[in-house]
């Protein structure tokens, strides 16, 4: 067992306060990841919108990097909970 099948065992009821809004932030950036990319793409396919396909691949390939960010203050939050819930 996971250390977070054990968070989610220990929160029943707070599980959807801790992991809905956190699901969705993921949800968006995965969106907006395709978004970049596909535009990036057809972008690509026309000389004078080249540059910009370039950029949108950029800023596709940096918000790679926002899932694991996510996750790791989404990891933050729930830790911090549970040492507040043991110190009570």
């Amino acid at each position: 067992m996971s250390q977070r099948d054990n968070a989610d065992l220990k929160l029943g009821r707070y599980d959807i306060f801790f992991k809905k809004p956190y699901q969705i932030l993921y949800n968006v950036n995965d969106l907006l990841i395709a978004l970049w990319f596909l535009v990036g793409s057809i972008f690509f396919l026309f000389d004078e919108w080249k540059n910009a396909g370039v950029w949108l691949f950029i800023l596709g390939s940096g918000q790679l990097g926002v899932r694991p960010l996510i996750r790791i203050i989404h990891s933050i939050h729930l830790n911090k909970h549970l040492r507040n819930k043991k110190q009570k």
